[in-house]
């Protein structure tokens, strides 16, 4: 047998990626006495790389240079690439150095560029960037599909834009995948901006293009963004994929717009994408975070193969419910059927524990990370424990575990001491909290906002004035409460003390009508004197009443109403709530910043611990 039919074999086999029988073949080859050459070595390099064997590598590259072909320059850039896929940049740096025509040819520095840039080594890549230049090889759109990635962190923005400006130089910015590849630098970066006018600017977009933005607004956190992009996305006649709907999933899970996933939902479906896992944890995140834990379970059940990710997001969903008890079964469950959780696993029961009240089921877990499953818990991990124990009035025990961590606590961990000192009233421990926390987050409002609210209920006139001072000085503003309810597609948007809406008359009448009635069921303040404090602090009435109370007006009767509000709920609220849930006799569900609350009949799923 001649050499040609067995290097056709080969480069099949590497291209079904069925790179052990690649290997076999290539031994199969020398056995029988064939002579492997410069068109045989690039797929058996290729196959040991993605392996991957290191060992055998290194067989082969003896065999290379036996044979002769370590000049043709194929087989010299699938040598630096199978070592730079073993992480052995020292080797494929010395077969870059040590060949002389290296120097000269672009695939060479491209594959040592992208070495590089898969192994993080930031200024290597600038430096070999640079010489190759000084050198004159030519650079084309590979060499930046290779290089710009490597500055898709918020601290490299300025050098990802001197490449930038370097592709509009040599033209490259007009290749479709150069393009692509910047859109997706400036939103990895959080230049959101940037990214949306590359965006524009482009005459050809291609799915990549519209998921790389949509999935960038995503991952910043702008919701709206997202599905305002979707819809333009449909209007240009561009088919979404299993990408562009977790973009728009995690989206709907955030604005709590279940109207818009349920579209999606049928979307997925009409496009024979209903078994796909990615999506389905999507959807898992999405109804239980949109309030419907019903439909949640329904889609979790139905998986025929569920992975820790499907386990972590039911298990968030209960908890964020309140219903810690089922996420604690859940959990227990997937350790039984052989799931090992991982680090976000334990975030979530840990959280549930804390929703719930669980807190010794919830120190048991803690100890059974490091211990059993051999994890080591990050912040975020002892901020869920700091929250569990501080939510039980264990002040002291929170402040002596964050002094005991063996990583280093971050805002969150001293943010969740400063919440329990909110529900418990203890103002010095308070004070330490904000110390620390603001070494970490000096501009996160809800801090200052936090221990604002921590001195006026101590009636610490003072304190309160220190604070906003502080505010003040560093020009801080507090973030405006605001409400939204879905009703038929449509989200009607409140803010505190909100007079704008078409229905105003009709939803201050009733909800003076409510809290006349609420305070002769609890014995509430009058309404005068509420309204007239709400007043000297710039509150108006709360905008989770106005967003209720429009739900009451325009729903029938005895369907539930869903209202999502960006801060925590007040205990002025979570009562008036309660209180109307019985009046109405209908559930009345409110999803705020940190969890759901569930009202019927005069009680909440909270158990009032929040």
């Amino acid at each position: 047998m001649t050499w040609i039919p067995w290097n056709t074999q080969l480069r099949e086999l590497a291209k079904q990626c069925q790179y052990l029988e690649a290997l076999t073949l290539y031994r199969q080859m020398l056995r029988c006495g064939s002579s492997p050459n410069a068109f045989s070595f690039p797929f058996a390099l290729k196959s040991s790389a993605s392996l991957p064997l290191p060992f055998s590598g290194q067989q082969l590259h003896c065999q290379v240079i036996k044979s002769g072909c370590s000049q043709e320059p194929f087989v010299l850039t699938s040598l630096i690439s199978m070592y730079c896929k073993f992480s052995s940049l020292g080797n494929a740096r010395k077969v870059f150095d040590e060949n002389p025509i290296s120097n000269q040819l672009t695939v060479c520095y491209n594959a040592l560029i992208s070495g590089y840039a898969l192994n993080s080594r930031f200024f290597d890549v600038i430096a070999l960037f640079c010489r190759m230049r000084e050198m004159g090889v030519s650079v084309n759109s590979v060499t930046m599909l290779g290089l710009v990635p490597v500055f898709s962190e918020p601290g490299y923005i300025s050098v990802g834009m001197c490449f930038h400006c370097c592709c509009v130089k040599l033209g490259l910015n007009l290749d479709f995948s150069v393009a692509n590849c910047l859109v997706t630098m400036y939103v990895k970066c959080g230049a959101i901006e940037f990214g949306r006018n590359l965006f524009d600017e482009m005459p050809k977009k291609g799915l990549i293009t519209w998921n790389a933005m949509i999935s960038g607004y995503a991952q910043n956190g702008l919701a709206a963004d997202v599905l305002e992009l979707y819809r333009k996305m449909e209007t240009a006649g561009v088919c979404p994929d299993a990408v562009t709907f977790v973009g728009v999933l995690s989206s709907c899970a955030n604005l709590g717009a279940v109207s818009v996933g349920h579209e999606v939902e049928q979307r997925i479906e009409s496009s024979r994408l209903g078994l796909n896992p990615f999506l389905n944890n999507a959807l898992i995140n999405m109804y239980a975070r949109c309030g419907n834990l019903v439909k949640a379970r329904a889609i979790f059940d139905g998986m025929p193969v569920k992975s820790v990710v499907s386990w972590t997001a039911i298990i968030g969903g209960y908890g964020m419910h309140g219903y810690g008890e089922i996420a604690v079964e859940l959990f227990d469950e997937m350790i039984k059927s052989g799931i090992r959780p991982d680090g976000a696993a334990f975030v979530s029961v840990l959280c549930a524990c804390s929703h719930a009240g669980l807190t010794e089921k919830g120190l048991e877990y803690f100890s059974e990370m490091k211990m059993k499953h051999r994890l080591q818990p990050g912040p975020e991990h002892y901020s869920c424990v700091v929250d569990l124990l501080g939510r039980a009035g264990r002040l002291n025990e929170a402040l002596e575990l964050i002094k005991s961590m063996q990583v280093k606590p971050d805002g969150a961990v001293w943010g969740a001491l400063l919440g329990a000192c909110k529900i418990h009233r203890n103002v010095e421990m308070a004070e330490l909290a904000f110390e620390r926390v603001i070494e970490f987050e000096p501009t996160n409002i809800g801090y200052y906002v936090l221990l604002s609210n921590i001195y006026s209920e101590a009636e610490n006139l003072e304190g309160v004035l220190k604070v906003r001072v502080m505010m003040r000085e560093r020009k801080l503003k507090k973030d405006p409460g605001f409400s939204y309810v879905e009703y038929k597609g449509r989200v009607h948007l409140f803010l505190a003390g909100d007079r704008s809406h078409p229905q105003k008359k009709e939803i201050y009448r009733m909800v003076d009508e409510l809290e006349t009635l609420v305070k002769k069921l609890a014995g509430c303040k009058d309404n005068e004197e509420r309204r007239n404090k709400e007043a000297l602090i710039d509150m108006g009435v709360h905008s989770e009443k106005l967003a209720i109370v429009f739900g009451l007006l325009n729903s029938e009767p005895g369907t539930e109403i869903v209202v999502i509000k960006n801060l925590r709920m007040c205990d002025d609220c979570h009562l008036f709530f309660k209180g109307v849930s019985k009046i109405v006799t209908r559930q009345l569900v409110v999803r705020d910043a940190t969890r759901f609350h569930h009202f019927r009949d005069g009680h909440c799923s909270c158990k009032d611990y929040w």
